[in-house]
């Protein structure tokens, strides 16, 4: 079963996706997402010029062969470019063999471990009364989990907000927009926010939160302290984790259970976290972890040490992303949550997909292979656009982690 063709598809329904479609000499295709967001056109680049040239006439069953042949054969190991393009590649091979033997991806996997698979939404507004309001929309939906993200006073742009109708997309204008930071008013704020959304919610809601890698270490610590009466399901990427060491001085002051690693790239960017039990959630996800095979490794090391998964979900990964994603959150033994950020009505049309939302859980696919697919002649209609996510500058100007 050799592979005959490879295309890479870069599209813009709504917000910019990269594609890659294999089709094998039997006519069998499989689909694989290969998105960076706002460096699309790089991992684009990497798979039309270094990557598939070298599958064609490849055997498409020998899944972990190939996996390694991309790894190992290119030398230089890692990074989201590489990984995001050996994601696409091994998560289109799951979806050929899934055709081949006629069977959903998660029971190539080992089957169910779960009736569905828990999804949590964003309740985030500019003021508390918003938050309040989109959090109870979402209950009202059958959602068990709910992120808040609020505005903080003094500051007029802040990550995580949603500022109007619509799917909420941080990428904006080919050249990166600036917002102002301030911890201090961050830390003064949030604690209050969550007394607010608890108070009105209850002890059983699943409450989390995103810091996005804005904190120190001592200040990350400090934030999650000053949670523990609400007793979060998580609070996320508190302090940026390229210092693995950081997260033992935020676990020596909280018992706030931390989730982190939605710019993982590979096992080895959570190895410390994960075994010496630092973190209790790990947010990789299947395009920029180098796909079903990689991403399912993580899981399975993070099980030894009662870590669960958090997959990150937002718009950034296309539908075929988050097929893949509910095929492992089905089928692993240490799931935790799943992210989810309904795609704009565009989008959906563009990826026909057969999963499914019902009273707060996602439902993979019944479908031979992932259960999704790319509409190519739609796609062609919305070409790329730049899109640059924000930067962050302190009050005094220093750049900081947006």
């Amino acid at each position: 079963m050799r592979i005959v063709d490879a295309r890479v598809i870069v599209t813009c329904p709504g917000r910019n996706f990269v594609t890659l479609k294999l089709v094998t000499e039997d006519g069998v295709t499989g689909v694989g997402d290969a998105t960076l967001n706002g460096r699309e056109l790089a991992v684009a680049s990497y798979l039309s010029e270094h990557v598939v040239p070298l599958l064609i006439g490849r055997d498409a069953a020998r899944i972990e062969d190939t996996w390694q042949y991309l790894y190992k054969g290119a030398y230089w190991r890692r990074g989201p470019v590489t990984m995001s393009a050996i994601a696409a590649v091994d998560t289109a091979l799951w979806d050929i063999k899934g055709k081949v033997a006629g069977l959903p991806v998660y029971q190539l996997l080992g089957g169910r471990s779960r009736e569905g698979v828990t999804v949590y939404g964003h309740a985030s507004a500019d003021t508390v009364d918003g938050v309040l309001a989109r959090a109870a929309d979402f209950v009202r939906q059958g959602y068990r989990a709910v992120r808040v993200q609020t505005g903080v006073p003094g500051l007029s742009d802040v990550y995580g907000v949603h500022a109007g109708p619509g799917v909420y997309e941080p990428a904006g204008a080919a050249v990166p927009t600036e917002a102002v930071w301030s911890t201090e008013r961050y830390l003064d704020h949030v604690p209050a926010v969550f007394a607010r959304v608890r108070e009105e919610f209850g002890p059983h809601l699943k409450l989390l939160h995103d810091v996005h890698h804005r904190l120190t270490p001592i200040e990350a610590a400090r934030l999650g302290k000053s949670l523990e009466p609400y007793a979060l399901t998580w609070m996320e990427d508190p302090a940026p984790a390229e210092l693995q060491e950081g997260f033992r001085l935020i676990r020596r002051h909280t018992t706030t259970p931390i989730a982190v690693g939605e710019v993982f790239n590979s096992i080895w960017d959570c190895q410390r976290l994960v075994s010496e039990q630092l973190v209790d959630y790990v947010r990789a996800t299947v395009v920029h972890a180098g796909g079903i095979t990689h991403l399912r490794r993580i899981f399975d090391f993070a099980a030894l040490y009662h870590v669960r998964s958090g997959s990150h979900g937002a718009t950034d990964l296309s539908p075929v992303c988050l097929a893949a994603a509910l095929h492992l959150d089905i089928s692993i033994p240490n799931f935790g949550l799943q992210e989810y950020m309904p795609h704009a009505e565009v989008t959906d049309e563009v990826f026909p997909h057969t999963y499914r939302f019902a009273e707060g859980y996602l439902h993979p696919s019944e479908e031979p292979g992932l259960g999704v697919d790319i509409d190519e002649e739609l796609a062609a209609r919305y070409p790329y656009k730049p899109a640059a996510l924000p930067v962050n500058r302190l009050e005094d100007g220093t750049l900081h982690s947006w």
